[in-house]
């Protein structure tokens, strides 16, 4: 059978497009709130209990979906739920009030949720550490892809037929996604396509705790969180993931209330954050490897510096209430979508590193739910608030909550505190 070159890239890609529909589903919402709302006579507190659906039911499942997917597989664990979440967002097409669409959005953050712990797993499958920040940031890659296309392709199809269509065609897109992963996707201990060069540079850059010969520990919720690198990355998560779930359930919403943009105004625009975002994400991950390199830094080290760097960059679409121009808000928000999607990438990149890889999804779906819990409080709040203070205050909020995280990450987090640090192999050494 004929080998392929750069395996590891083609199952990192398959991660990718997977990402991209599933954030197509949690994005289709967001833009089509000012018609729906519209339409099923939903207010901006009623559209607020229907994103704290979605992210109530995700964040309680997280642990769950990490857990199922480190004990029956990722190929097997990812299939089974991204079908669910296809027919969930088709189904939200049913919906005939806030009630109604909030039961849909929950069934569909519940299935959504194994999305970012399968996309980590496969990565500490399939790359070497040094590499790991790099195919994380490519895959988390595809949730800014998502987003981004999320805009003009529901506002076509709103204008061509209904914003209940745009939840069918999304939810026909994921369910084809499905088909392609369960036909294509295979562990590398099972890719018959993959070369013996390709599998012994993978083996020889991982950690022990990830060699296929090495005791292999499986995941516990209880043993997880009483360590205190799990809450390390817990705490980040919950004070960093308010300001990407604001980006993604209320920057059409604020373009058209707060900056008076109509319909057509918001396909143009609204998907220009979620494009630097895609930035963040690539050059994020570059930026550990870069560290590492040229800053003389640890690996792990170079993980803790480009989250500084995001975090830093928060302090962008913190100020926008400073300025008057509606392109300089988008311009801002844009600065937003990079720094998170940069920040997000190394505290996923940091999981990886310190725990094994049949714990690494349940422990990314814990610290998941940590941080969706945190996005649904603040959520709440910004339901409530936006109609007393406005928007302003509250991405100044968030700017402070990504820089308490990093200060936590850079205090907290210890290397090598579940694992030995990487065993290379001689032979492969030599050949490298």
């Amino acid at each position: 059978m004929r080998k392929f070159k750069g395996m590891r890239w083609w199952m990192v890609g398959m991660v990718t497009l997977g990402m991209i529909v599933n954030y197509l589903a949690r994005n289709t919402l967001s833009v089509a709130a000012p018609t729906m709302m519209s339409d099923l006579h939903v207010t901006t507190q009623e559209y607020s209990y229907i994103v704290v659906a979605w992210q109530v039911c995700y964040a309680m499942m997280q642990p769950v979906a990490g857990y199922i997917l480190d004990a029956i597989g990722t190929k097997l664990g990812f299939a089974v739920f991204a079908l669910a979440w296809s027919v969930a967002c088709g189904a939200a097409a049913l919906a005939a009030g806030w009630q109604s669409m909030a039961f849909f959005r929950g069934l569909l953050g519940m299935t959504e949720a194994a999305g970012i712990p399968a996309g980590v797993k496969t990565t500490t499958e399939w790359f070497p550490a040094k590499e790991r920040s790099v195919a994380i940031g490519w895959f988390n890659i595809g949730s800014s892809i998502g987003a981004l296309c999320a805009p003009p392709l529901v506002v076509w199809t709103i204008m061509h037929a209904s914003w209940q269509w745009s939840f069918v065609v999304v939810g026909v897109l994921g369910t084809l996604w499905t088909l392609l992963w369960v036909a294509f996707y295979k562990h590398p201990r099972d890719q018959k396509r993959l070369s013996n060069e390709e599998r012994d540079y993978i083996l020889a850059g991982q950690e022990a705790k990830f060699q296929e010969d090495a005791p292999q520990k499986k995941g516990s919720w209880s043993e997880i969180v009483r360590t205190s690198n799990f809450w390390s990355i817990a705490i980040p998560r919950f004070l960093s993931e308010p300001a990407w779930q604001t980006f993604n359930a209320w920057i059409p919403l604020y373009m058209a209330t707060e900056r008076h943009m109509d319909i057509k105004e918001i396909a143009m625009f609204a998907w220009l954050p979620f494009l630097a975002a895609d930035i963040g994400c690539v050059v994020g991950g570059y930026m550990s490897p870069f560290f590492h390199k040229h800053f003389k830094v640890t690996l792990f080290n170079s993980r803790k510096w480009v989250m500084a760097v995001g975090c830093l960059a928060m302090i962008g679409p913190g100020c926008i209430g400073l300025v008057a121009s509606p392109y300089t808000a988008i311009a801002l928000l844009c600065v937003g979508g990079f720094a998170h999607q940069t920040l997000s990438g190394a505290l996923y990149s940091i999981t990886s590193d310190v725990f094994g890889k049949n714990e690494v999804a349940t422990a990314t779906g814990l610290a998941g739910m940590s941080g969706y819990l945190g996005a649904t409080v603040f959520t709440l709040l910004f339901g409530f608030l936006v109609t007393k203070v406005g928007y302003s205050p509250l991405f100044v909020a968030l700017a402070v909550f990504d820089l308490i995280a990093c200060v936590v990450v850079w205090t907290m987090v210890r290397e090598g505190a579940r694992g030995q640090a990487p065993v290379v192999k001689a032979g492969v050494a030599a050949a490298q």
